[in-house]
């Protein structure tokens, strides 16, 4: 995308990248059941995206975690944002496209979130019928792109091994 840089999330971006999501998201969002299938898991290295404009300023930014969910592996895309000053240039999408390629080209298979259809749904989301989020977690709000079939079961923490 003209303008930004793209480049995988490093240990020295995390603070500029906690502040963009605190800023993006309600205060209290680490209480969410999709923080505590990441509390003490590494997210994906190579899938932690950090866009930066022409200044070097965090302008957007992607992570991935491993779960696993009835014992099949998956990706847990989440959070993604970008800030508020730069929404409505495609920088989402961008983050989106350029992450789930990676993550196929990785060899994941199965990608999921929590998030609304109408807009995940123009990158392959759609509702997963027999997946189930810790609760509190809206079940309509359960979306799934990649190979779900046969994939059934609650949604568990990776086992770090």
């Amino acid at each position: 995308m003209i303008g930004y840089g793209l480049s995988e999330e490093r240990a020295e971006d995390r603070c500029e990248v906690e502040a963009l999501y605190d800023s993006s998201f309600a205060p209290g969002r680490e209480a969410l059941s999709s923080y505590r299938l990441r509390d003490g898991v590494a997210p994906v290295a190579g899938l932690c995206l950090v866009a930066r404009d022409s200044l070097g300023i965090v302008a957007g930014a992607i992570r991935y975690w491993p779960i696993r969910v009835g014992g099949a592996e998956a990706l847990l895309l989440g959070p993604i944002a970008v800030h508020a000053t730069r929404q409505g240039e495609g920088l989402g999408a961008w983050l989106m496209t350029e992450s789930l390629e990676r993550a196929r080209a990785a060899g994941w298979v199965r990608v999921m979130l929590v998030g609304d259809t109408p807009y995940y749904a123009r990158f392959g989301f759609e509702k997963l019928e027999h997946v189930v989020m810790p609760p509190p977690t809206n079940p309509e709000r359960v979306l799934g792109t990649g190979d779900w079939a046969g994939v059934h079961g609650e949604v568990e923490r990776w086992a770090q091994s």
